[in-house]
């Protein structure tokens, strides 16, 4: 970093003008991208999958609660794991305060794992976290929406992952799944996103990327091999 260009302060303002010029067409494009999100078409969602929470057994419509939007982080935390995944919890560290305000823009929110409801809890106090967390375990939904895979699938290379063919190296995978619920109770899947596309929610790495290092992972086996969980930091 050292050999790093050094200029006058009017050389780098008007670099940096530059550069904003180019900021705000990404920002402008990021609103229309948006704009698109938001117009695809809807999927009925037609299976009675139930989830073990808090509260006892409940319907995907029952989570919603008094809110008609409802977004569902998939966590990585397999039933026979001893922790959630480290970089899910990376992602996690924000939950709880967004869920507060998610929740006054008509939102809710949940995370939703295959684990069984009393590791989520007993790994969610570990974490200090307070955000709802609900068990999949024994439904379909965490292979309907591509964030669990069978050993068969894994053994036949048939794994369907970020909407293509791929090679996960685990029987779990993190996304996040948006629904809708109309005035009638009926459930609308309106969108999912994984792998990179989760990024904009990891405010960690906005952070990184602002800094003169960036990321800084490129001497790295893989993109978070440096994320611990929050206690194992040394």
């Amino acid at each position: 970093m050292t050999d790093h260009r050094i200029v006058s302060e009017a050389e780098w303002l008007e670099a940096r003008k530059a550069l904003l010029v180019r900021e705000k067409a990404f920002m402008r494009e990021r609103d229309e991208l948006s704009r698109q999100r938001r117009d695809l078409p809807w999927v009925a969602v037609s299976k009675d999958y139930r989830f073990e929470t808090e509260a006892g057994t409940k319907s995907l419509a029952a989570l919603f609660g008094d809110k008609s939007q409802l977004v569902i982080y998939h966590f990585m935390y397999g039933p026979d794991w001893e922790a959630g995944c480290k970089s899910c919890s990376l992602m996690a560290e924000s939950f709880d305060r967004n869920a507060v305000h998610l929740a006054a823009r008509d939102v809710a929110f949940v995370s939703a794992s295959r684990a069984p409801l009393g590791k989520l809890l007993a790994f969610r106090k570990r974490m200090g976290w307070q955000f709802d967390w609900v068990s999949s375990l024994g439904s379909d939904f965490n292979y309907d929406y591509h964030v669990s895979f069978t050993p068969e699938e894994r053994e036949k290379g048939e794994i369907v992952y970020n909407y293509a063919s791929s090679s996960f190296p685990s029987d779990e995978a993190p996304g996040l799944s948006v629904f809708y619920k109309d005035q009638d109770g009926r459930v609308y899947h309106t969108y999912s996103t994984y792998g990179r596309g989760l990024d904009p929610m990891l405010a960690v790495y906005q952070y990184l990327d602002l800094v003169p290092k960036g990321r800084d992972e490129d001497s790295l086996s893989y993109g978070m091999e440096w994320v611990r969980l929050r206690d194992e930091y040394a």
